[in-house]
């Protein structure tokens, strides 16, 4: 089980390290991908989708690249997993594709889904800023 996928991993990294830029100054995809260690073509398919939904913009040409479009504070770890991830789901039975007849009352799926809930929460309340106040 992933709490955080490797798309969402790659995407806050990238975020963390837009945020310790100038304001709105646009980094170039090459310098983030060696920076950070990640392969391009990938590193710039995570910065379109955050340029889709509108936590990045995009610049083409020369001087191109990414910039923020959020204060840090803003960018919630809990918005980033939705985008790469969708719902968090801790309670997917290993039986996947058998319904269990006792999915309802699982006692073990319902103390899932309270943990679930206090992750989703927990998530919700971090943000790019608070990850760089960390230190991280």
């Amino acid at each position: 089980m992933n709490l955080i996928t490797r798309d969402t991993d790659y995407a806050i990294r990238a975020l963390m390290y837009l945020a310790r830029q100038p304001a709105e100054e646009v980094v170039p995809v090459p310098v983030l991908a060696e920076t950070l260690e990640i392969p391009r073509p990938y590193l710039r398919s995570i910065l379109q989708t955050l340029s889709r939904h509108g936590v990045l913009k995009s610049r083409r040409g020369t001087g191109g690249g990414f910039a923020l479009t959020q204060d840090p504070k803003r960018i919630r770890l809990s918005d980033l997993a939705a985008i790469f991830q969708g719902s968090i789901d801790l309670t997917r039975c290993i039986l996947r594709d058998h319904v269990c007849p006792e999915r309802s009352a699982c006692p073990l799926r319902l103390r899932l889904l309270k943990i679930q809930s206090y992750v989703a929460q927990e998530l919700s309340h971090i943000t790019i800023a608070d990850l760089l106040a960390d230190g991280h």
